[in-house]
């Protein structure tokens, strides 16, 4: 049973919320987020907070709650601060940069790789450091895991493309007898 989403979710002051049927449009300084949920779960606004509570307690719904509550927070924060990741290129002639709505990197294939950048995302490239934004925390996610998988780091030189902070375990190379 879900501790987090018994507590009623505090709107914060810039922040407006409109809950039409099981969806939510959360609108903010920073942009506007709108998301649908299952119907399972009722959602309501009470004393400028949201508050969940689950129409039957089955073991869908009770693990439906508490993943709606956070859902629903990071909407909130979201509007209000937009998320960010950053990624590092790094690699000898690897680079990336920003050409109108898509992404071009040229990361030792004999092509250049291509990414269209969705909408709501703000992507800059300066250097070998690569900083995504927006207001969706999933979508700016899935954006920053996709550029990853293009050219995962790898252990024995670390070339590739790595989260900021992220740690690669470096492997030993061959050794000369």
């Amino acid at each position: 049973m879900s501790r987090l989403a018994k507590k009623p979710i505090p709107i914060p002051d810039k922040v407006s919320v409109k809950i039409n049927g099981g969806e939510i449009t959360a609108k903010g300084p920073a942009g506007e987020v709108c998301r649908h949920f299952n119907p399972d779960i009722i959602i309501a606004e009470k004393d400028n907070a949201i508050v969940l509570t689950p129409r039957t307690e089955t073991k869908n719904t009770m693990a439906l709650w508490g993943t709606y509550g956070s859902e629903i927070k990071s909407m909130l924060k979201g509007v209000v601060t937009p998320f960010t990741k950053k990624l590092i290129v790094e690699g000898i002639g690897f680079k990336s940069e920003v050409k109108g709505s898509e992404l071009i990197f040229s990361l030792g294939f004999t092509h250049q790789v291509k990414i269209s950048i969705p909408k709501g995302i703000n992507v800059t490239a300066v250097k070998n450091l690569i900083t995504v934004s927006g207001v969706d925390k999933e979508l700016v996610g899935r954006f920053a895991a996709e550029i990853r998988a293009l050219k995962k780091p790898e252990p024995y030189k670390g070339k590739g493309i790595r989260y900021e902070g992220e740690v690669i375990r470096r492997k030993e190379g061959k050794k000369t007898v």
